[in-house]
Parts: C-alpha cells; structure tokens; sequence
C-alpha cells in the first residue's frame, strides 16, 4: 500500500473508531479498536503522514520514539503503598503514570482535544526489558496499570527485520489485535507531496528521469547503500537554504543526504547542469514571453535529459507562481471572513464601541484562534502563514485608521474596505501575471517541440501539483483544458488498445 493510500486508510479507521450511537457511546468499543501497526522500509513518511492527518481531522497528537524509552519510563516507577486486606495492613507495590500515557493527559489539558492519535514510531525494536510491556500496550492499551483514555487512537510504526537489526517479531497473539498495514514507496504519490511541500525543483526533475533512485537500498561488504525519500527531503531544504546564503550544495553536500555513492554523485552532477541550464536557455526572459529562436532550436535537438532538464526548470518556476496565487487567494479569503465580521459589528447601533476599538477586537480574536489552532497543532507551515499575513493586514489597517484620525464606525469600515479593495486588486493582478507565466511556458513548448512528450509532461507535472490544479481550474486557460483534454484521451486510447491485446 502506498504512502497516499496508507494515509487515507487511517483517516478512515480514525472515523469509524470515534464515532458514537445516538446514547454517545462508540460504536467500536475502545476494548476493540485494534491499534494501528504499519510496517514498511525507512524513511518512507510513516511519520511524516500523522502530523497530518491529525491536522486534517482535527484531533490531537503525542508522538513518541519508543527505543528511546526504559522500562520505567514506559510503565512507571515503582513505589510502596499500604493497603488493608482482612483487617490486616499489607506494604503493596504500585507503580506511577508512565510518561507516555501522562503526556496525552497534558495534550488534552492544553489543546482543549478530547481526542486524538497516540504514535509510537519503532515499536519493534525495543529493549528486551520493554518487550512485554509493548506487548501488554498492543494487546490491552494500557502502560502498567494506566490506560490510554478513550477516544485516543494508538498507531505504531515499524521496520521489516532486512532493515533492522534491532528487529523483535511479535507472536500471532499480538498481531491477531493489530491492524495490520504494509507501507511501499511509492514516486509519483510522493512527488504530490514534494510540489505541495515546494521541494527544490531539481530533485522532482532529477527523480521523474531516475525514477528508480528515488528509494534504493544495497548491502555491500563495507555496509549499507540508501536513498530514501527522507533523504531527498532533506537534501531539499539544505539547498533552497544554501541557495539563499550563496552556497553551494556539491556533490560532498549530495553525500550527506543520499547515503548510496553512485546515486549521490549522478544527482550532484545533474545539480550542476540545472543550473548552467538556467542560465544558458535564459529561464528568466522565457517566462517574461521573450523567445530566443536560435534557443528553442537548441532545445529541440538537444539530448533527452536535457530536454526534461529544461521543462523542469519550467515546471519548477511556474509551480512556484501558481502556488503564491493560490496563498494570496486564501489570505484574502480568510481576511474577508474577518472583515465581514467587522461590518457587521460597525452596523450595530448599540455599540459604543468605536470603529479603531471594533477593529481590535475582530484582530484579538483572529490572534487568539490562532494561538489556539497553533497551541493545538492543527495548522500546517501554509495555513500558519495565512493567519499570520492577515494579522499583519489587519494590525495595518489599525495604523491607517488610527494615523487618518479615523473613529466613527460607519466611516472606519469604508476606509478599511477601501483597503482590503487594494489587496484585492494586488491578488487579481498576480492572478494575471501567474497565468501569463502558463502561457509563455506553453509559447515555448509549442515553439520548440510542438504536441510531443514533452507537452505531456507537462500537463501531467501540472496535474501532480495541487496548486496548480487549484489555481487552473479557477482560470481560463484554453491550452491547459485543450492539451489536458488531448492527453486523457490518449491514455484511454492506450488503455483499450492494451486490453484488447
């Protein structure tokens, strides 16, 4: 099962498990709500996956590494008790909450969540002193004498012995009350993720002509050889930084990331040709509709890993426009949420409230759901951005009221709309500068290769991306529906042709 799908499945299961009859009990009873077990290679986003989803069913998370725990730390200290038993005092031993179960009290506490998803990551590969009580955790939820509250769902996470020393396998008894999902990479699920994640474009372009580096793993006599998905992550970010220092990421760099030699130093030599190819087909002037025909002969003839070089030079460029239009239309609608609000509190005759006092209640309360959702963990690095540009607008607005000795109600919130009118008009402006960049891209592909692979791939590139798709569907661009209109019917065409043979 792919990354994509193992996500949706647990989505699914977080569902069934949390939903109650009509007297409020569940309709799974915690006792059989089997955890969730997924078992798959390294580096594959097992763990990425949960902070997601949590966010997504807005429910809480504790995560937690569990070879990183004792005994003790797992199940609790022991400590001596007196209890009576006929008549007669006895010394008992009991144990205190274990850390992990205490740190899901203390999410509730401070989130506000009554529900959420306990993940313990390398569960498989505790010390034998902690076995039996991850077995006893699987089997009844509970760590020593606590339990896990309801309505909190446990997830652990594992790798195959292959790739694992550490690797304890658990009996029938325990995997009869797991459920069971096996996690496969998989490229193309993962390069949706990578362009929303905006990943450095030479990665996705390097990994859709190597497909097959995108995860390898080798035993040799001198140790293991690996490319994981974690690794192409990471190696991302380093070199959008890098970029920004001035640095660059050579094939050293490369090694860091991508453990296995022979992959490391082809993808530091593609770095090196994506950026000579920047400059030598003048990516810039492109995309400002400025077409060289001595350059677009170039391309046509040159070499197939170049060829894709360029597009994804392309792709990278457009991706990153497309995907600023499409924040800027979320700020905004998140801003007119909040101004809608304040038009009405600036029309309610018994207010005694000026226009600059309404403003900073309507602002407070957008900071404080923020605080709250980020406090909570619900909001991802793009959704924080949009709360935190729509306080920078409003607190903005408060400066333009306040400087223009602005109070009456009425007249405060027409000045504030005439404000929020000018990001408006930004936004559309953008809108149009966005698209135009989609068909000087289209003027050059047309120009240099006509309808061929490469148009394909890039329709197909623009589809993978959700931005894209987002931002698209919204606009009208004739080329995009006419060649994505063209390319469907030649995969169905393909798909019958091939079923007949």
């Amino acid at each position: 099962m792919n990354i994509k799908r193992t996500k949706q499945e647990i989505k699914d299961t977080i569902e069934a498990y949390l939903r109650k009859d009509e007297y409020g009990m569940y309709e799974i009873p915690p006792i059989r709500q089997r955890p969730v077990l997924l078992l798959g290679s390294p580096g594959i986003g097992k763990t990425q996956i949960m902070e997601q989803i949590s966010r997504e069913c807005g429910i809480g998370l504790v995560a937690y590494t569990i070879t990183h725990h004792t005994r003790q730390s797992a199940i609790g200290l022991p400590f001596i008790s007196k209890k009576q038993y006929g008549g007669q005092e006895f010394a008992v031993t009991e144990y205190t909450m274990s850390e992990i179960v205490a740190a899901v009290y203390e999410k509730m506490e401070q989130t506000g969540l009554s529900e959420g998803i306990l993940f313990l990551d390398e569960i498989n590969c505790v010390s034998e002193t902690l076995a039996p009580a991850m077995l006893q955790f699987l089997q009844c939820k509970s760590f020593g004498n606590h339990k896990i509250p309801q309505g909190w769902i446990i997830v652990a996470a594992g790798n195959p012995p292959e790739y694992n020393k550490s690797v304890r396998e658990f009996d029938v008894v325990t995997m009869d009350r797991v459920k069971k999902i096996e996690v496969e990479a998989d490229f193309e699920v993962w390069k949706e993720y990578a362009y929303q994640q905006g990943l450095h474009g030479a990665v996705i372009s390097y990994l859709n002509i190597r497909k097959q580096n995108f995860y390898q793993m080798e035993t040799t006599v001198d140790g293991r050889n690996f490319a994981t998905p974690r690794g192409w992550e990471d190696l991302s970010n380093m070199i959008q930084v890098y970029e920004k220092l001035g640095k660059k990421a050579d094939r050293e760099v490369v090694a860091q990331y991508i453990q296995f030699p022979k992959i490391a130093k082809d993808f530091a030599n593609y770095l090196e040709l994506y950026e000579k190819y920047r400059t030598d087909y003048q990516i810039d002037e492109i995309l400002k509709g400025n077409l060289d025909e001595i350059l677009l002969k170039k391309v046509a003839h040159a070499s197939f890993d170049e060829r894709l070089s360029v597009l994804g030079l392309l792709i990278s460029r457009v991706g990153e426009a497309l995907k600023a239009s499409v924040q800027m239309e979320r700020y905004l609608e998140l801003l007119f949420d909040v101004l809608s609000e304040y038009k009405e509190l600036t029309q309610d005759a018994g207010s005694k409230l000026d226009g600059l006092q309404l403003l900073d209640n309507v602002c407070n309360k957008l900071k404080l759901k923020y605080k709250r959702v980020k406090k909570a963990e619900l909001i991802g690095k793009e959704e924080e951005s949009v709360y935190r540009r729509s306080i920078e607008s409003l607190e903005r607005f408060r400066q333009v009221l306040k400087l223009e000795d602005i109070l009456e109600a009425g007249i405060a919130f027409v000045r504030v709309k005439a404000l929020f009118e000018e990001e408006r008009d930004g936004y559309e402006q953008q809108q149009q500068e966005s698209l135009q960049i989609v068909e000087y891209v289209f003027d050059f592909l047309e120009g240099a290769f006509g309808n061929s692979q490469e148009m394909v791939m890039f329709i197909t590139e623009l589809n993978s991306n959700s931005y894209s798709v987002s931002f698209l569907e919204g606009c009208e661009c004739e080329r995009y529906y006419r060649y994505n209109k063209e390319l469907l019917f030649d995969e169905k065409r393909k798909d019958i042709l091939a079923r007949m043979g």
